[in-house]
């Protein structure tokens, strides 16, 4: 049996936690400062096998539709990441403007 714990297994990148959000539901939050041009994390994983060739990941699925986004989503060969656009203050709502499902490789 494999065990999990803090150490060996984060769905989460450290730089981000879940919470409740003004734009819907819950939300991907800033725990610290984030500089411009990083890459958060992977958000979907290409795979043809399933429904609209995505694999969404824990990070992909909180992320909220933004307008006026502080993040992109950026296609590298079979991931799509989350960069930021701007530096992202400590305890701010991480955003993109995204598109449902219709991603194209």
């Amino acid at each position: 049996m494999i065990k999990f714990d803090n150490q060996s297994y984060r769905p989460l990148p450290d730089c981000v936690t879940i919470k409740s959000s003004d734009i819907d539901g819950l939300g991907l939050f800033s725990t610290k400062d984030i500089a411009k041009g990083c890459i958060i994390g992977i958000t979907h994983v290409y795979d043809s096998r399933f429904e609209h060739n995505y694999i969404r990941t824990p990070l992909g699925g909180f992320f909220n539709h933004s307008d006026s986004p502080n993040c992109e989503a950026v296609i590298l060969k079979d991931f799509i990441v989350i960069k930021t656009l701007r530096k992202i203050l400590a305890e701010e709502e991480i955003t993109a403007h995204y598109w449902l499902y219709e991603l194209s490789k």
